[in-house]
């Protein structure tokens, strides 16, 4: 709204209007907005949550100090969501398609998370919405996502081209994974970029959920990906940068890296309150959106090939829990019984159980939630300075 009302008054020469111009500028103020949102606001949701208790239910899992977290209120998410769409209506452009898709996830994801974590909380039902219930509404943004990107006039490009690092171009072409010829060949590349689409979002939004198992665990490590997403995007929305970079030049991509300014303030406003020992739990209300935040910008500014490295936390806490799943239930036909990989998954809880020397030399004691964490923040600092490291590789 700011950055409208700024623009109706440069005809009138008003002092300071230039400044709205500057992506730079309204990328540092909606941070600060998001974040001043997040400490101000959050403070009172907390007290409102605490009021109303709704707490966290915690199962005995044997973690070290996982039952002082009973009580601890939950559905957190809702400072995340509230200090970004705050933020986002006051300074970003609301008539770019990016934004406005952008604004429509936070939405979606939003009201997805907080029916799960109203009916753990409310309804006693400690299993909340169904996995197909949540997976549906994934596929069904994700295709949502994909028809806007495939059909809109306003998508700055209608190639079926991505970034790649390792090559010259630094380009990928959907269009050469297509078994066909011809116009055949045209509907199965399209095709085979929409299911790339609705599966990065759907794998971004529950890695998000099931990295979300320790105090600050998501929040720090999807700040660290918004930041990388956020300058990706800047670069990919400026000719000079894109073309020094040999990446993309998407005209009006931006407004992404605004919004995603916005998005790691309010992450940061709301680490002051679930940094261990949490205040607050972000919930599904809060993990979901960020997950589909992540997912989402990333397919926007062509950038979803980087997710894997980008998103390496993400991608590994996922892969342990399917593989512990699926060795569970194939030792448990073959043996009787079933047999684990890790002392427990996702990953973070295996060292928190097992301690970190376990897979390298011999089994130790427990590493504290907090040493876990930070680690964890550290090897995301990693994969991100990597991520755009990479994109000078060829």
């Amino acid at each position: 709204m700011i950055y409208h009302l700024f623009d109706l008054l440069k005809d009138y020469d008003f002092p300071g209007h230039g400044l709205m111009s500057y992506l730079s500028f309204r990328a540092i103020a909606a941070n600060i907005v998001a974040m001043l949102v997040a400490l101000i606001a959050g403070r009172k949701i907390i007290d409102r949550l605490q009021k109303a208790q709704i707490g966290e239910t915690i199962r005995d899992l044997g973690l070290e100090g996982q039952l002082s977290k009973k009580g601890t209120p939950t559905m957190g998410g809702v400072i995340i969501i509230l200090s970004v769409l705050i933020s986002v209506l006051l300074i970003c452009d609301l008539t770019n398609i990016y934004v406005r898709l952008l604004v429509f996830t936070t939405l979606m994801c939003g009201a997805l998370g907080f029916a799960d974590d109203y009916i753990k909380v409310f309804k006693h039902n400690k299993e909340g919405l169904s996995e197909r219930g949540k997976l549906i509404s994934q596929l069904l943004l994700g295709l949502f996502v994909a028809l806007i990107m495939c059909l809109s006039p306003e998508i700055a490009t209608d190639e079926l081209v991505t970034t790649i690092p390792f090559v010259g171009a630094h380009e990928f072409d959907y269009s050469w994974l297509s078994p066909f010829k011809g116009q055949m060949g045209v509907y199965c590349s399209w095709g085979i970029y929409m299911l790339m689409i609705i599966f990065v979002i759907t794998a971004c939004s529950n890695g998000a959920n099931i990295t979300d198992g320790m105090d600050g665990l998501s929040a720090g490590t999807s700040a660290i990906v918004g930041l990388v997403l956020g300058i990706l995007a800047y670069l990919s929305g400026n000719v000079l940068n894109s073309d020094y970079l040999n990446i993309m030049y998407l005209p009006g991509t931006g407004e992404v890296a605004v919004f995603m300014s916005a998005f790691v303030g309010a992450l940061i406003g709301f680490l002051w309150y679930n940094s261990y020992p949490a205040q607050v739990f972000m919930g599904d209300t809060g993990s979901l959106t960020i997950g589909g935040i992540i997912g989402v910008s990333a397919v926007l500014i062509r950038k979803e090939l980087l997710l894997p490295i980008l998103c390496g936390i993400f991608l590994v806490e996922s892969l342990s829990v399917l593989l512990q799943r699926s060795y569970f239930k194939y030792t448990k036909r073959k043996y009787g019984s079933g047999r684990r990989i890790f002392k427990m998954a996702p990953l973070h809880h295996h060292f928190q159980k097992e301690g970190v020397d376990a897979l390298l030399t011999k089994p130790s004691r427990a590493l504290p939630e907090a040493k876990i964490v930070t680690r964890f923040w550290l090897i995301g600092i990693i994969l991100a300075v990597a991520t755009l490291a990479l994109l000078k590789v060829r």
